[in-house]
């Protein structure tokens, strides 16, 4: 170990989800600033942080030591009839030597929270005995077993219990910890430790439990624990910590209390060298997925891509003969046969089969399935197999935009489904692939800029008008800081600058800013793995009985693991209702892929834009565009739906767009070449597609090489564009382009990139807007009914969509316990109220009523 003969073994991050106001990157580099040779991440019963700050330390050159300061239940951690906390566990400080250590530490900790959570996550002894190798552990603070005896006055007790820790984990991998921090219980033990250490023969390790990182911190950490902690800094009962000992020291700051000792500091540097972990990415992510016999993996995909596309043929053949497909039916066999063929060369076979296999039972099972959803709709594979319902060819959508072989990453197919049965296509699969094999992922919740002043002001008992007040005066801008807010909002620089107190709110909000506040469960993300996840990952389980990963998705995409988003639309509920109803009503069988995309009276619906209730294009500010757009084709709500977001709008993009389109502007292309690609949106760049098919056609580039000079555009790094503008220079000449020509084209794309939006993502939500517009436009009454349903408890949406549906003529008619059904239903050309939207009446009492009659 270079530079430091001191190793920090105790660190509690902000992860730990209570007492740690330490940021992993912060943490990183206060460790290269005081060149550490190596820092222990041992956050209060979970991993949280681990894999974030394995990968953060060591790409700053600082090792990394995965450990955990668990929870270890006096009796069986299956044992819930203790009622003080106090009396409920031992604190023991478990640190990894070897990856078969981690993949231990990750089982005890795992079962913390599935087997052993009593107000904490705890373990025992017995299953420290079975997952004890690769592990070496202390004897942790004051609330540890030895401590808690000697504090006690039990010599006996503590030396029996420090021999037993050395019998689970094997002599010369347990030690004995002492710290002083200042607490007199700590001083008064220290001699009793040393004593031990002599007789017993375990050796002794000096630490500082570090909370924070600098002194200065000490008073955001205590703010920081009310927060967590639902206290107020005046509350006598709350949370404290005894001292302001309890940062990130130096060699020279922790020598001092030790200085009859140094041995024990010494063994930090001595305990580091011997931990040996390595987080490597998995290398088969993919769960096993049977083959009938006689097949590979690359063979059966292959038929089963070939089979959906010829049940696919019928439809474009009669688009062909109707001189509507854009392209010839070679073109489209080119493409697939392309497509299978980077598939199979990338590995990927396994991955779609199993999409596909899980699309299908949903379609199955007639579980609401969305038509495509980001970059996996420029896929003319998952058109084939049924994942998308979007053909990619006829809208100009690239394959290499999902998929670049150029960059090989894990595909990344999410999928909307109907709200109310989104769990039972999980289930789905975690019967399929094995429960212990798939879980949902956590998700992180940080404090936000306004959220932090709200809090901070809560716990410095601030009065709830004075914290909204300063709150509000923190502009309205995505991923704003504070230090952002101080600079752009005079009022709140001036409040801190003229108020003792808002400043001291403000200056303690910064340190907190960006923490961790909560754990949950995230919205959509679900991860499959080959094996049982805690061979892999630490799991949790949250307050709703959740079985979730301790990783997030970056930090599961990190490590190799397949993770999809299964998304839960309520639009695509609202259809699949509105659509039964008009079978019910009507008599008449409507299939959503069917629909003719040139109804008259679904695009007058967008012009009028009478879009209240119509998936991405029910905001005021996208109805005011409608009205001056007029769109009149499918393309023009592809290029609404990627332009209506705040890059664009701010940009002036938007009123660029509708001027050409209007003729307002004349519509001028640099190069012909560029007639082709923009003429849909008007000469404008309005998708990443275009910037990619630019440097296809005019530089020669692959549409991998593109898809990466598209990613360079979007990240905006000055070495890495100036490579990227040579080669599209380079590019250019060998195409006969003019340097200056070129140049310009490479400006524009440029400018446009930062805007740029993925047109297979907006394509497959235009589409999904459309058909919510074509019911709504000649389907009325189903479809508000349906739209009412969804809203069932909200009675602020129920009122507005009643009000819609008093405009549009169509009556609403009284709920009656004769004729209203559970939910809202027509009756005849009016809608009668369901039972189940009545305020404080529920789907029991409904029901026996329906069956009563």
């Amino acid at each position: 170990m270079q530079h430091s003969n001191f190793v920090h073994l105790h660190l509690h991050t902000d992860y730990s989800l209570l007492d740690g106001a330490c940021e992993i990157s912060a943490l990183v580099d206060e460790a290269v600033r005081l060149k550490m040779p190596a820092v222990a991440v041992t956050d209060h019963g979970n991993l949280f942080a681990a894999s974030r700050f394995y990968h953060q330390a060591v790409t700053r050159g600082i090792k990394p030591i995965i450990g955990c300061e668990v929870y270890v239940a006096k009796a069986s951690r299956l044992d819930r009839t203790s009622s003080q906390d106090g009396e409920r566990a031992h604190h023991l400080l478990i640190l990894c030597e070897s990856n078969e250590g981690y993949r231990n530490l990750i089982k005890l900790v795992t079962a913390g929270f599935l087997e052993g959570f009593y107000y904490k996550p705890r373990i025992d002894k017995d299953l420290l005995r079975q997952h004890s190798r690769g592990l070496m552990a202390t004897s942790a603070c004051l609330r540890g077993e030895v401590a808690a005896a000697l504090t006690e006055g039990n010599y006996e007790v503590a030396k029996s219990a420090a021999y037993e820790y050395q019998e689970i984990f094997g002599k010369g991998n347990f030690y004995l910890e002492v710290q002083d921090q200042g607490i007199e219980a700590q001083q008064r033990i220290n001699p009793d430790l040393v004593r031990l250490s002599r007789e017993t023969g375990i050796p002794l390790v000096a630490t500082n439990d570090c909370h924070y990182l600098r002194r200065e911190d000490a008073r955001a950490q205590d703010v920081l624990v009310c927060i967590q902690t639902g206290k107020t800094l005046s509350d006598p009962s709350r949370m404290k910590f005894a001292t302001e000992e309890f940062y990130f020291k130096t060699r020279e700051e922790m020598a001092k209390p030790f200085e009859e000792i140094p041995e024990a500091l010494d063994r930090t540097v001595e305990i580091a060298e011997r931990c040996h972990v390595k987080l490597e990415r998995i290398r088969n992510p993919f769960p096993h997925f049977d083959v009938p016999e006689g097949h590979s993996l690359d063979s059966y995909f292959e038929k089963k891509v070939r089979e959906g596309f010829a049940a696919r043929l019928p439809r474009l053949e009669e688009l062909t003969r109707k001189s509507l497909l854009r392209h010839t039916l070679e073109e489209y066999e080119a493409r697939l046969a392309r497509e299978i063929q980077m598939i199979q060369r990338m590995r990927f076979a396994g991955y779609f089969l199993i999409v596909s296999d899980f699309i299908a039972y949903a379609r199955g099972e007639r579980i609401p399935v969305g038509p495509g959803r980001g970059s996996a709709a420029g896929s003319l594979t998952s058109y084939a197999l049924g994942i998308t319902s979007i053909d990619p060819l006829q809208y100009g959508l690239l394959f290499e935009r999902f998929l670049n072989p150029e960059r090989v990453s894990l595909p990344d197919i999410d999928i909307d489904f109907c709200m109310r049965r989104r769990d039972e296509v999980i289930r789905y699969v975690r019967e399929k692939y094995g429960r212990e094999n798939v879980a949902q992922i956590i998700t992180f919740g940080t404090m936000a800029a306004k959220a932090v002043i709200k809090d901070t002001a809560r716990v410095m008992e601030m009065s709830y008008a004075e914290a909204d007040r300063l709150a509000k005066m923190v502009p309205f801008e995505l991923n704003i800081t504070l230090d952002d807010a101080l600079a752009k909002s005079p009022p709140l620089k001036g409040a801190y600058e003229r108020e003792a107190r808002v400043k001291e709110l403000i200056d303690v909000a910064k340190k907190l800013e960006g923490l961790v506040r909560h754990a949950s469960t995230h919205a959509a993300g679900v991860v499959i793995s080959p094996e049982a996840l805690t061979e892999i990952i630490p799991l949790y389980k949250t307050n709703r009985e959740e079985i979730v990963t301790q990783y997030d998705m970056n930090e599961l995409e990190r490590l190799g693991l397949l993770k999809m988003d299964f998304l839960a639309l309520a639009t695509l509920t609202v259809l699949d209702d509105a659509v039964k109803l008009i079978e019910a009503n009507r008599g008449i069988k409507l299939e959503l892929e069917d629909i003719p995309l040139d109804d008259a009276a679904t695009y007058r619906l967008f012009s009028e834009a009478n879009t209240s209730g119509i998936f991405q294009f029910e905001s005021t500010g996208m109805r005011e565009i409608l009205r001056r757009y007029q769109p009149q084709r499918i393309e023009d709500l592809i290029a609404l739906n990627a332009l209506y977001r705040p890059g664009p709008i701010q940009g002036g993009m938007i009123a660029e767009f509708i001027a050409r389109k209007q003729g307002e502007k004349k519509v001028e292309y640099d190069s012909p070449e560029l007639k082709d690609i923009l003429e849909e949106t008007y000469g404008v760049i309005v998708y990443q597609e275009q910037v990619m098919q630019i440097a296809n056609r005019l530089a020669g580039f692959s549409l991998g090489d593109a898809d990466l000079l598209r990613r360079a555009m979007g990240k905006k790094k000055p070495e890495e564009m100036a490579a990227q503008r040579e080669k599209f220079l380079a590019g250019c000449r060998a195409h006969k382009i003019p340097e200056r020509k070129a140049s310009k084209i490479f400006d524009l794309m440029e400018q446009f990139a930062g805007y740029g939006f993925a047109k297979s993502h907006s394509a497959a939500y235009a589409l999904l807007a459309y058909q919510t517009a074509y019911l709504k436009a000649n389907y009325s009454v189903e479809f508000m009914a349906a739209l009412l349903t969804s809203e069932t408890g909200n009675s602020d949406k129920v009122v507005k969509y009643i009000n819609e549906c008093r405009e549009m003529g169509i009556k609403v008619l009284p709920p009656d316990v004769n004729r209203s059904g559970v939910n809202f239903t027509p009756d005849g050309e009016a809608i009668r109220f369901g039972l189940c939207a009545i305020k404080n009446v529920g789907v029991g009492a409904v029901e026996s009523i329906i069956t009563a009659r």
